[in-house]
């Protein structure tokens, strides 16, 4: 553990507890540190927003690359109140944010009914055998797309 940490770990806690008092949000908090300073915070917004993905996580990685004016977070720490799930774990890495500290774990969170159990079982199976009903189609078209963007001298790499 760094020296701030617990520091930081606490406003994450506290953007949890302050912002689902209401009931329309989740008990879900997460900031952003980069040279010591917030530089992002954010809450659970699912239910109050209709939107799946506002989880604090998410919604703190897009005020951090808002404030900066970038997609790549590097040399920064996200502290979230709760061990990320699946989907904001992977934003984390998208983001290529160093460090993630988190405080409850996600056998806390599967108690109280956010249970990601299912999920992770999920990414770990052949799409053939998930629950999700999918299907493949037009793979070539697809590739001509990804190969134009691959050989354009105007593309933005990420």
């Amino acid at each position: 553990m760094h020296k701030d940490d617990i520091t930081y770990l606490q406003r994450a806690i506290e953007l949890a507890a302050e912002h689902s008092q209401d009931g329309r949000h989740g008990p879900f908090g997460a900031v952003i540190v980069k040279d010591g300073e917030i530089i992002a915070e954010g809450w659970n917004a699912v239910v109050d927003s209709h939107y799946p993905t506002a989880h604090a996580e998410v919604a703190a990685i897009r005020a951090a690359a808002r404030r900066l004016g970038t997609h790549e977070l590097n040399d920064c720490t996200i502290y979230a109140s709760c061990e990320p799930c699946p989907m904001c774990l992977a934003a984390i890495y998208w983001a290529r944010i160093d460090r993630v500290v988190y405080a409850a774990t996600k056998e806390d969170a599967a108690e109280i009914g956010f249970d990601d159990s299912m999920l992770y079982e999920e990414m770990a199976r052949d799409w053939n055998e998930r629950r999700l009903d999918s299907a493949q189609a037009l793979r070539g078209p697809a590739r001509e797309a990804m190969q134009a963007w691959a050989t354009n001298p105007k593309k933005l790499h990420y």
